[in-house]
């Protein structure tokens, strides 16, 4: 389903459903007269700007006020990020991004803010698993197959990463280093030209969520799913098995999205935000739209939220600091 669809289906499914919120009691937020933004640090057209459009227009439809998406691209993520850190915390500019946020800083020189401390972590809004995919150009079908292959001729592979950051980035950081394989790394400033490179066979592999993978494995022409990084199989691809049943015990990676505002944003503007989330994704028809594309949402407090997100860290440090990772 393609971005524009989904989000003209969920609002319509929100509508339908009767889900309104008022606009708040106390009056001053939102201003009809402001204009809430909210940026997203990546292009138009992955999850983080569709999920962010979203967030955008239940702000509009429940709450009475007037929000758009400003696209901020560059710096792995950092441009935008750090426009959320400055602005003001009036309530009136927010940051739709994913698991990159939690980690810039530890694979980032530029990145000096601490995300626990320097934003507030309002609402995760969904989490999708990771796939490992191969290029159709490459004869390997099986992750026994690759390993062994790479093992034997490290050099004829390259493993592209969508961004510095996210969360196939240090998946497949971890996949290295449990499978002790040596294979040279490749950023790239998103999922699209990662999986151009891929198809086009510059590049041999990549792990990066499902919902923008599995599409295009469908006829086995383009690339091949060799795993994925989840406890039980997709029931939207029954027959790629688990990175665990390929032979990587235990190798669970999910990528998440969020919501956050500048530090010091006030404690119930961020309240009725997180409850319009929550509330958007309970909402039956969005869920299901959601689910179709391999997003599962995710409706969770403010306290939840930062919790795992602090475990997020922790868990990111610890492995980067295994292999004495260097930010660049």
């Amino acid at each position: 389903m393609q971005r524009r669809d989904f989000l003209k289906t969920a609002a319509g499914a929100a509508l339908a459903s009767g889900f309104t919120l008022g606009v708040t009691a106390q009056g001053a937020w939102p201003d009809k007269g402001k204009t809430i933004r909210v940026i997203v640090p990546w292009p138009p057209g992955a999850a983080n700007d569709a999920l962010g459009r979203l967030v955008a227009q239940r702000l509009q439809e429940t709450m009475g006020a007037t929000a758009i998406v400003e696209n901020k691209v560059g710096g792995a993520g950092l441009i935008g990020t750090n426009e959320v850190i400055n602005a003001a915390p009036d309530g009136y500019t927010f940051l739709a991004s994913a698991f990159n946020t939690a980690v810039m800083p530890k694979v980032l020189k530029a990145a000096t803010f601490n995300p626990e401390v320097d934003l507030e972590a309002v609402a995760r809004t969904a989490v999708a698993p990771l796939v490992l995919v191969i290029s159709a150009r490459r004869p390997e079908k099986t992750l026994k197959e690759l390993i062994e292959s790479a093992k034997k001729n490290p050099k004829d592979f390259n493993f592209a990463i969508s961004s510095l950051g996210s969360a196939g980035h240090l998946a497949t950081v971890d996949f290295l280093r449990r499978t002790g394989l040596d294979i040279n790394l490749i950023p790239y400033r998103g999922t699209v030209p990662a999986l151009q490179d891929l198809i086009g066979g510059s590049v041999q592999l990549l792990i990066d969520p499902t919902f923008a993978l599995l599409p295009q494995t469908a006829d086995g022409t383009k690339v091949r799913a060799l795993g994925i990084a989840s406890r039980t199989r997709s029931v939207l691809a029954p027959d790629v098995p688990t990175l665990s049943e390929g032979g990587v015990p235990d190798f669970v990676f999910n990528s998440w999205y969020g919501i956050w505002a500048p530090k010091g944003t006030p404690r119930d503007i961020q309240e009725k935000v997180n409850g319009m989330v929550q509330a958007t994704m309970n909402d039956p028809e969005i869920s299901k739209k959601l689910r179709a594309t391999l997003i599962e949402p995710i409706a969770e407090s403010i306290a939840e939220t930062r919790s795992f997100i602090a475990s997020e860290v922790k868990r990111s440090g610890e492995l980067l600091s295994l292999i004495k990772y260097e930010p660049t």
